[in-house]
């Protein structure tokens, strides 16, 4: 870590934690000046009961645009299978003036910058650990976290204060961690559902069990 800042749910846009990140920020802000390139803040509703976390934000998704899974092949399966299980309503048209609204959900990632090769290190994940558990905190009716990917699982885990291997890892993996209960999954990557690891029926069954978890 290379300086200190306040610790808040969001990191700054200028936020000089991770050398790695911010001369890879800085390199796509020279390549492409009209993208966000910066920490992609969390988005969705303030007193949300399901958290959704991913790992980091894709160089041509958040990166670009600004809102997490925006812009990439992940949020077209996330964003309509959040809206078939009613945690989101409108379109989603892969931009962040589509009018996309989420109720009940907020997705965030565990790292918020893009990282080189979409791949963060782990002193990385330590160093934006803490706005991750700023960000659960701040969710006051928060009950339920969909972890995309075991990575996801284990940032959260530790951003909760336990041990990484405190939850089962793999798809449908269910467990209560401190408060809350978590719901892991497949990353809606375009290697898993092209390959048919992740298939729509499957992410939309983590969501409706997410739904029956929180309605109970």
């Amino acid at each position: 870590m290379s300086a200190t800042i306040a610790v808040t749910a969001e990191p700054p846009r200028d936020c000089p934690l991770c050398p790695r990140l911010v001369a890879y920020r800085a390199e796509n802000q020279a390549a492409n000046p009209d993208w966000f390139n910066g920490p992609a803040p969390s988005f969705g509703d303030p007193n949300a009961r399901l958290l959704v976390a991913g790992l980091a934000p894709g160089r041509t998704g958040a990166n670009r645009t600004g809102r997490p899974f925006t812009g990439d092949h992940a949020g077209w399966m996330l964003y309509d299978t959040l809206i078939k299980t009613g945690f989101a309503r409108g379109k989603y048209e892969a931009r962040p003036d589509d009018g996309l609204i989420l109720t009940d959900c907020m997705i965030s990632n565990a790292v918020r910058c893009a990282p080189p090769g979409n791949k963060p290190e782990t002193s990385e994940e330590a160093a934006c650990r803490p706005f991750l558990t700023a960000r659960l905190a701040a969710l006051p009716r928060l009950k339920v976290i969909v972890t995309l990917g075991d990575v996801a699982r284990r940032n959260v885990l530790r951003a909760i204060g336990l041990k990484a291997s405190a939850g089962a890892p793999g798809h449908g993996s269910e467990f209560d961690a401190g408060p809350y209960r978590i719901i892991n999954s497949y990353h809606c990557s375009r290697l898993n559902t092209n390959t048919g690891r992740l298939t729509a029926a499957m992410f939309e069954d983590i969501f409706r069990r997410a739904r029956a978890v929180i309605d109970t």
